[in-house]
């Protein structure tokens, strides 16, 4: 008598099929999840596995601020900067009140790095010049002082010096006699001098009367002692203020003096 065949032999097959389909679907899924199109596994957005929001990016570092421009001395225009030479690290400036006034203020400024510019180096000082006040152009006895930039480069006197790097010439040929325009005595006033190198030779001594430009274009311009009223054509200031600023002046920071009334230096 034949033997029955058994059905379950006929179901193991499709149930080990259905089985792999399963398995191979799953698989595929993570594949096609989990790699790119170049078969790299790719990485989630975020720790949580969050991604971000379309088109985020990093965001950008923030610019950086151009360096401030160095320090340019109040009061003095374009024109009258030009004239201050590039070498120069100190200015003793002297404003004037105005065209006709022979009073002025005078600072000192300094510039040891010139990526900051200057900066004043001694507090603002009153100051006399020539009695009729400024000129642009001068002429012997015109009571007015010379506007401009010039170097300063000797000094001299009829006292010993205070400590100072300038070549000074010590001589009792630094006399002066006589009254001021407001009567005030001129005795003292050449004690200090530091020639302002209008007219004149730099380096050389304030005595020395050599007038490159002519006699006639007047001379002997000097910063010197104050006593008490206008000049002739110099600028002064009291005798404590000479002998600090000789003690500060260094001839190897080239100094100058910037001089002229203020609508002047504004130029």
């Amino acid at each position: 008598m034949p033997v029955p065949r058994s059905r379950v032999p006929l179901r193991l097959p499709y149930v080990v099929c259905a089985a792999l389909l399963l398995l191979l679907a799953g698989c595929g899924s993570v594949s096609l999840a989990g790699m790119d199109g170049g078969g790299a596994t790719t990485k989630t957005a975020g720790a949580t596995g969050v991604p971000g929001p379309p088109g985020a990016a990093a965001a950008a570092p923030a610019p950086s601020l151009p360096p401030a421009p160095p320090r340019e001395i109040p009061g003095l225009g374009p024109r009258t900067r030009a004239q201050i030479p590039a070498g120069a690290r100190q200015a003793f400036v002297v404003t004037g009140e105005s065209p006709d006034s022979n009073r002025s203020t005078a600072v000192l400024y300094t510039r040891d790095d010139p990526a900051r510019g200057w900066r004043a180096a001694l507090a603002p000082w009153p100051a006399h010049n020539a009695l009729n006040g400024w000129t642009a152009e001068h002429w012997e006895g015109d009571l007015r002082s010379p506007v401009g930039v010039f170097t300063l480069t000797a000094a001299g006197g009829r006292l010993d010096p205070p400590a100072t790097a300038f070549p000074y010439d010590l001589s009792p040929d630094f006399k002066v006699e006589g009254e001021g325009f407001h009567g005030e005595p001129l005795e003292g006033s050449f004690d200090y001098v530091i020639a302002i190198d209008y007219n004149r030779v730099p380096g050389a001594s304030p005595l020395d009367q050599t007038r490159p430009l002519g006699d006639e274009r007047g001379g002997g311009i000097w910063i010197h002692v104050d006593h008490g009223g206008p000049t002739q054509g110099c600028v002064s200031v009291t005798e404590e203020r000479m002998k600090e600023l000789l003690g500060v002046l260094d001839p190897v920071k080239e100094p100058v003096i910037v001089m002229g009334d203020a609508a002047a230096l504004s130029r």
